[in-house]
């Protein structure tokens, strides 16, 4: 078995949206009361830890990710000493404690950034990124802003741009500049020293920008014309993934490494090389696992699943993935892979046996185990930047973030019991409720078996990893020396043939009988090998 200082390794991870979790204080707004009052629930699927995402104090334009305290809780959540209570009450169930940091970019009510925006000559003015105009007064290169325009915005009191990859009101931090990565750090080692067990790094590779300032190129994939929005139009190659930024992820690791059983997982953001990204980012003395984007699409096929994961073990022998089907910024994965099912609830199941099942550390995201799908918002009711600049072409984020549902038939199902919460409760999410989930074939029930197959097999955890050649859309995979796990990823009846001696460990839809296996639509088994 792993020892206590790896505990990471083979992990599950789930994901706390804190704005839409549990509102103890009836304001709308989940908290970090509510989160501690809910725990048991977490604690009783067989996770081994949480991750928050942002906590800290925010003007809440980008929902928290916009940090203008990286040291104060923001009062939406509650104070520390909710913060501290949640720690304790989540180490007394068995569950670390991950928090999310937003290191690329602060928000322009920061007040190293208002220092820095004051004048050419202060102590602060170049902790952020700054550049003059072009002589015809446009900005300094073609870089653009994932949500929408150019990635630079004039301030009339520099006379100079700023640089900001997300929203205007999130500068991006100037890297290159030693006393601001030593500031950064030492907001973490705040957090470690609270007792935190790890972090979560928001868009790891966007933290240094190239000197030069050049121009991207075009994007050379061929949907790259195609995108709603002109970021997706270029092949980032300077704007981020640096190679400034290994040195500095080595420097956070050394700081973690300065504690005991603390981990970090950091988010790899890229179209073009990002499972190449994930291995050098978590090889060496660097992140202890990368978080991968990989599986958070449309594609659900057995090729691409085996594609994903061989490469990166392929290519990174010495690192390790942490895995998810979804999170707060991608569509919920029932509802994006529905195509390929007859039933939500198996496809549910399905999911939830294949990503459990895969060698790496996975990532949970809350109310996937209720089988959750996204709520269906309208223009009126959206909060986040990205939906409401480019609606309808794409509705944004928010449809994935909407609260937790506790009790069916409570008001805004037991998330909160104010007239109207910041995003809305709507009866398809309430009919899924925890509260309606108790019966043994539930989705909720089937994540607790398949968890708890997942911490009893040593194989599921650490094993090494083989996949099997067969006829699509049949995905089947080896899990050390004694597990076969075999998936149908279609909505019709499959079968394969087999030269294994199958026991079921669990199953769905499957019928053994020879050297054959019917598979109804989505129906899965993972099995131990048996003499024959």
């Amino acid at each position: 078995m792993l020892k206590a200082q790896d505990w990471w390794r083979g992990s599950v991870t789930y994901q706390i949206y804190p704005r839409s979790f549990m509102d103890s204080d009836g304001d709308g707004i989940g908290d970090l009361k509510g989160i501690t009052e809910r725990l048991d629930h977490v604690a009783s699927l067989g996770v081994d830890a949480i991750w928050l995402s942002p906590i800290f104090t925010s003007p809440m334009k980008d929902m928290g990710y916009d940090v203008s305290d990286y040291t104060g809780i923001d009062p939406s959540f509650g104070t520390m000493e909710d913060f501290d209570a949640l720690i304790e009450k989540a180490h007394g169930l068995g569950l670390k404690v991950i928090i999310d940091q937003v290191l690329s970019h602060a928000s322009d009510q920061h007040p190293f950034f208002i220092e820095s925006r004051s004048s050419r000559d202060n102590p602060k003015a170049d902790w952020f990124v700054w550049a003059n105009p072009k002589p015809d007064g446009s900005p300094p290169n073609n870089w653009q802003a994932i949500f929408g325009g150019p990635g630079w915005e004039w301030d009339a009191r520099r006379k100079q741009y700023y640089l900001h990859n997300f929203l205007r009101e999130q500068p991006d931090w100037n890297l290159h500049n030693p006393e601001v990565q030593d500031y950064l750090l030492g907001t973490m080692r705040f957090w470690l020293e609270r007792g935190v067990d790890g972090f979560r790094l928001d868009t790891v590779n966007f933290y240094f920008h190239d000197k030069h300032l050049r121009d991207n190129p075009a994007n050379f994939l061929p949907w790259g014309m195609d995108a709603f929005r002109p970021y997706d139009m270029q092949y980032c190659l300077f704007s981020k993934n640096q190679p400034e930024n290994l040195a500095f992820v080595e420097r956070i690791r050394a700081l973690l490494d300065e504690f005991d059983a603390r981990t970090t997982v950091g988010e790899v953001g890229d179209s073009h090389h990002s499972i190449e990204l994930m291995g050098q980012y978590t090889s060496g003395k660097r992140l202890h696992m990368a978080y991968s984007f990989e599986m958070l699409g449309p594609n659900f096929s057995p090729d691409h699943f085996r594609s994903r994961i061989e490469e990166f073990f392929r290519k990174a022998p010495t690192g390790w993935p942490c895995w998810a089907f979804s999170n707060h910024d991608v569509p919920r994965h029932v509802g994006r892979w529905l195509p390929h099912a007859q039933d939500s609830d198996a496809l549910a199941k399905q999911a939830a046996a294949m990503l459990l099942a895969f060698r790496g550390s996975i990532c949970l995201y809350q109310g996937e185990e209720l089988g959750q799908v996204d709520t269906d918002l309208e223009f009126h009711e959206l909060t986040d930047p990205e939906g409401i600049n480019f609606w309808p072409d794409h509705k944004g984020r928010d449809g994935c973030r909407t609260p937790m549902v506790w009790e069916a038939s409570a008001a805004n199902a037991g998330f909160s019991q104010a007239n109207a919460t910041w995003l809305p409760v709507k009866a398809p999410q309430a009919a899924r409720a925890v509260d309606t989930q108790s019966g043994p074939d539930s989705v909720l029930n089937f994540y607790r078996q398949m968890l708890a197959l997942r911490r009893s097999e040593a194989d599921l955890q650490e094993g090494s990893m083989a996949f099997l050649d067969l006829p699509d859309p049949i995905l089947g995979f080896t899990r050390g020396e004694g597990l076969v796990c075999l998936y149908n990823l279609s909505p019709n009846d499959a079968e394969c043939e087999t030269n294994e001696t199958l026991a079921p460990l669990l199953s769905q839809g499957v019928t053994l009988g020879g050297d054959r296996i019917a598979f109804a639509p989505n129906g899965f088994v993972i099995a131990r090998k048996t003499a024959a």
